[in-house]
């Protein structure tokens, strides 16, 4: 499943920070124009994903190891001290990368404070009004 539609801890904060939903921000940075601090922001959010989901597989490993009912036999010290190394190795790449996002999204204004995007349009030029009137087969 792609990162765009797993949840994650920072998800609140940017949907505030960019004044959308997840989906709308995801179609947003692909469209021409998109702010650079979008594509930054949801690259570390994927990043943040997939660190947040490593630690639940290692917690769900360490809970299934440890269950009331699971086989004692198979309970191991040496296993269950590479589950601590992984879970902190995880539980460290997830912390850094929220603090990443989070300092990215302070030294961002409120999204009322941006400026509105430019709207342009580029007319074509005006017709001397004699040719105008030949145009129009007047």
């Amino acid at each position: 499943m792609s990162t765009a539609r797993k949840p994650s801890s920072r998800d609140t904060a940017l949907e505030g920070r960019f004044g959308a939903p997840m989906a709308e921000l995801y179609d947003q940075v692909v469209r021409p124009g998109a702010p650079p601090a979008l594509h930054r922001a949801l690259e570390l959010r994927s990043f943040l994903t997939l660190a947040e989901e490593q630690v639940v597989r290692v917690r769900d490993r360490v809970r299934e190891s440890m269950a009331p009912d699971g086989d004692l036999d198979r309970l191991s010290a040496d296993v269950l001290q590479t589950d601590v190394h992984w879970m902190k190795a995880a539980l460290d790449a997830r912390g850094g990368y929220q603090r990443a996002l989070d300092s990215l999204l302070a030294s961002m204004p409120p999204p009322a404070a941006r400026p509105a995007p430019a709207v342009t349009s580029v007319l074509p030029p005006a017709l001397p009004a004699a040719k105008a009137a030949a145009a129009q087969g007047r």
